[in-house]
């Protein structure tokens, strides 16, 4: 696919290596992995993971077992890789291969590991996975004594080591929730269970962005900040990026592409949901829902240009949306700013989030492989 001449995202490579050395030094002795799944929230998979690791970052997490590989295969083989959303069929024996660590939330599953060991020649080293409460991924606490009783025996075979012990928050964004604290005496009881059975994980791990934040005493041996490495707040009703010492690594830019005046009276774009109060210049800018952008941004998305902040007019087409820029001066290739750091006046992506009704997270992993990169800062 051709990327779009005219549109681009600008990721700030200094940000991310700032921003995972700002989240280190919150940790104390644990480790930082920086979790890099969906193509680095966005921003490139490989860029952002190596400015994680100038930053200080000793592990990389991803969800897919494939990213995990495309690590590897980049040369990236320096730090500990960790991939845990599996599925039957995966490509075990080249994580053992590539040496990535694999998550395990279930018997079944452990099996398979052991089956690509034996084939490999090679013992795996495995995270078991336990549902503290979020009801996701990970065994039960029903299930978890099997869980630990299989992969112990499977050690002692020699075709597995269990290297780490973890679960996920449901509620960390919310500092004091009752959940956090509920969270962690159901993983205190699996790490119970597993030392009984003879497991001595090197890292135990529990806390996401907000926990790495928020809540220290979740830190154990491990952390697992996301958001964050891409300087976005994951507690934004509590704290800004900048208050927490991050700094956001993406803009998302574009040029006018057309520029018109128009009538009072006229309806803009589909639907005609947005019409002129008065003669205006319209502005057209070449991003839409199939670039990224949200189709629920019509009329109330935030933008910078021409000077000033602001929404989008009418509704927001698959390639392009349109902007009322009044009796502003505004040319051809005048640049347009949806978000970024704020530095500018720009929006951000957080101002997106709450304009469309979702979380910033959507706002920078949606955009498309039609948006170019463009990589500034050390490293790029």
């Amino acid at each position: 696919m051709t990327p779009r001449l005219h549109a681009h995202a600008r990721v700030d490579l200094s940000a991310i290596r700032d921003n995972v050395a700002a989240l280190r030094s919150r940790t104390g002795a644990a480790e930082v992995m920086a979790v890099v799944k969906a193509d680095g929230y966005g921003h490139g998979l490989l860029p952002s993971a190596r400015a994680a690791l100038a930053g200080g970052a000793t592990w990389l997490g991803t969800a897919l077992l494939e990213e995990a590989l495309a690590l590897r295969a980049a040369g990236l083989t320096g730090p500990r890789v960790l991939a845990w959303l599996m599925g039957p069929g995966e490509r075990l024996a080249d994580a053992l291969a590539a040496d990535v660590d694999l998550s395990a939330n279930a018997s079944w599953l452990l099996e398979e590991i052991a089956d690509a060991a034996r084939r490999h020649g090679r013992p795996a080293r495995v995270h078991l996975k336990v549902d503290t409460g979020l009801a996701r991924a990970g065994a039960t606490p029903e299930d978890w004594p099997q869980v630990v009783e299989d992969a112990a025996k499977l050690q002692a075979e020699g075709l597995l080591r269990v290297v780490g012990v973890w679960s996920h928050l449901a509620y960390a964004d919310a500092p004091g929730h009752a959940t956090i604290a509920r969270q962690a005496r159901v993983f205190a009881q699996a790490l119970e269970v597993a030392a009984a059975a003879g497991l001595r994980p090197e890292v135990r791990h529990l806390a996401n962005s907000a926990a790495t934040l928020t809540a220290p005493q979740q830190h154990f041996d491990l952390v697992r900040p996301g958001l964050a490495v891409y300087g976005l707040s994951p507690v934004p009703e509590l704290a800004s990026p900048a208050e927490l010492g991050l700094r956001p690594a993406m803009t998302l830019a574009a040029s006018l592409v057309l520029v018109k005046r128009v009538p009072a009276g006229s309806g803009v774009s589909y639907g005609h949901v947005y019409t002129t109060e008065a003669e205006t210049t319209l502005g057209l800018v070449p991003l839409g829902y199939a670039d990224g952008v949200p189709r629920a941004a019509g009329n109330v998305g935030p933008v910078l240009a021409a000077g000033r902040r602001r929404t989008v007019a009418g509704r927001v087409c698959m390639d392009q949306l349109v902007l009322d820029l009044g009796d502003d001066a505004a040319a051809v290739g005048d640049e347009v700013l949806l978000f970024g750091p704020g530095d500018r006046g720009e929006p951000t992506a957080q101002d997106w989030a709450e304009a469309t009704g979702t979380i910033s997270y959507e706002i920078v992993t949606r955009l498309g492989p039609r948006v170019p990169r463009v990589y500034t800062g050390d490293g790029a």
